[in-house]
């Protein structure tokens, strides 16, 4: 269920301005994203995990925040741009 590195680094390069910015919101955000959905399709095979549905959770409330966060620092058509290529609904 854990990001390899392969992928992990295959997000940083498309996400970030360079490899080693693995901080930004952005990144952040990708990562968060990528690990919902690798939990959302773990949750699809089995309903009855509910410490992996608590985890699930709080990754999306995180994600939220941070979300919030970069909306509020960059301009609005990096967020809108962030938001259509992850296809996070909002």
């Amino acid at each position: 269920m854990a990001l390899t590195k392969e992928r992990k680094a295959e997000i940083i390069a498309k996400h970030g301005k360079s490899s080693k910015n693995t901080g930004s919101s952005e990144v952040q955000i990708a990562l968060l994203s990528r690990r919902i959905l690798d939990l959302t399709q773990h949750l699809k095979k089995n309903p009855k995990d509910f410490a992996c549905r608590r985890g699930l959770l709080m990754l999306v409330g995180k994600r939220r925040r941070l979300l919030n966060y970069y909306k509020n620092t960059v301009v609005a058509e990096q967020y809108k741009d962030l938001i259509v290529n992850l296809g996070i609904r909002k």
